[in-house]
C-alpha cells in the first residue's frame, strides 16, 4: 500500500511541488500570460480613441 512520505500521519499529505510550464516557468505563467493577451487584444473604445485624438491635436509641446 503507497502511504505518503512524511511525520507517518496519514492526514497530513505532504503538498505537491509547483507545476512547471514551458521552459522552466511556473504553471501559473500560462494562464497569466492569456490572460494578459486577452487583454491587449481588445479594441480600445471610441471614447479613448476620441481623448487620444483631442490629445494630439493639443499645442501645448
Amino acid at each position: 500500500m503507497n502511504q505518503p512520505k512524511g511525520n507517518g500521519d496519514p492526514e497530513k499529505v505532504p503538498a505537491p511541488g509547483p507545476t512547471v510550464g514551458r521552459e522552466g516557468e511556473p504553471g501559473w505563467a500560462g494562464g497569466l500570460r492569456k490572460l494578459y493577451n486577452s487583454v491587449v487584444d481588445e479594441p480600445l473604445p471610441d471614447s479613448f480613441k476620441d481623448l487620444l485624438k483631442k490629445l494630439d491635436g493639443s499645442d501645448d509641446a
